[in-house]
């Protein structure tokens, strides 16, 4: 991870790492992050939404607390994106909540939809 934050930082570019959470126990998830934040990452994911479940809020908030933590700590701040099944605008919301900075969803045009309709 240390490497690819290095390659992508001469080009300004930002690394997002990507956790497939539902592999992982909670111990693990942090540290992943711990990790990823260390490295020099900007984001971290929930999943890439291919393997056997995807973004919950419980791994959300969990993130979201490990990041907060680690900026408090004087480390850099890094964000966290929510992806994998997340099919309404509801559980979007939900993502929201618990911490998530981005949404990523193959039903985003439909999310959106629904938003508009109830705006």
């Amino acid at each position: 991870i240390e490497a690819v934050c290095a390659a992508a930082a001469k080009y300004e570019a930002r690394v997002k790492v990507i956790l497939e959470t539902c592999l992982l126990s909670e111990e693990e998830k942090l540290r992943a992050v711990r990790l990823s934040s260390e490295a020099g990452a900007a984001f971290v994911k929930t999943s890439t939404g291919f393997s056997k479940g995807g973004a919950c809020v419980e791994d959300v908030a969990l993130m979201r607390r490990a990041s907060d933590e680690l900026r408090q700590a004087g480390k850099e701040s890094m964000g966290v994106k929510a992806s994998g099944g997340i099919r309404s605008l509801a559980e979007a919301l939900k993502m929201i909540e618990a911490g998530a900075d981005r949404i990523g969803a193959s039903a985003s045009v439909e999310i959106m939809r629904e938003y508009l309709k109830k705006a």
